[in-house]
């Protein structure tokens, strides 16, 4: 385990390799699980300044799923998610040309549409943020669907931390992620 300011990083995230492999797993983590991508709080008010910026970017389904639902729903839990297509793929999503699912909301973001990349639990994958009193929890998520990622990343010798380089520097900021970097590779762990 690694303690940074107020955050506890599990070793797994130091110790396992990974980089996304969009041509084998296609996006399905777009599609699989129980609900959408989860939502931080302030990312609801960006979604509802920036909606109409993004929604040229989405499908007619994706839109017509936003129309019902609304730009997000809160789960039995409380906590706020994005919504879905038939409870299955996030609303916000959309297949390529090679049928592979994308953020329409990064496809915005990236034609200068709107300055939100995506929500930050998407970005972050696979560590799931857990929020506690105090501090908060960065764990590895493993999900069998990102196995090619973790193949790739082990041939590449890309750690989950490096390859998450760019969301941690998002969420947590510069200094957090070189402190970070600082007790991996500084403890001779790797």
């Amino acid at each position: 385990m690694i303690i940074i300011q107020h955050t506890v990083i599990s070793d797994d995230v130091r110790d396992n390799f990974f980089v996304c492999n969009l041509e084998a797993c296609k996006g399905a983590c777009c599609v699989e699980g129980d609900l959408g991508a989860p939502l931080e709080e302030d990312e609801l008010s960006i979604l509802e300044r920036d909606y109409e910026a993004i929604k040229p970017f989405l499908t007619e389904a994706g839109r017509q799923a936003i129309e019902q639902q609304g730009l997000y729903i809160k789960d039995w839990e409380g906590d706020y998610s994005t919504t879905t297509i038939n409870d299955r793929e996030c609303a916000y999503a959309l297949y390529d040309e090679r049928g592979i699912l994308k953020c329409g909301i990064e496809e915005a973001y990236r034609a200068g549409a709107t300055t939100f990349k995506k929500p930050i639990s998407c970005h972050l994958y696979p560590i799931r943020v857990a929020k506690y009193d105090g501090f908060e929890a960065l764990n590895y998520d493993r999900w069998s669907i990102c196995n090619p990622a973790c193949s790739f990343g082990g041939n590449l010798g890309v750690r989950v931390y490096q390859f998450l380089k760019e969301p941690l520097i998002r969420k947590y900021g510069a200094e957090w992620y070189e402190e970070l970097v600082t007790e991996i590779e500084g403890s001779n762990n790797i």
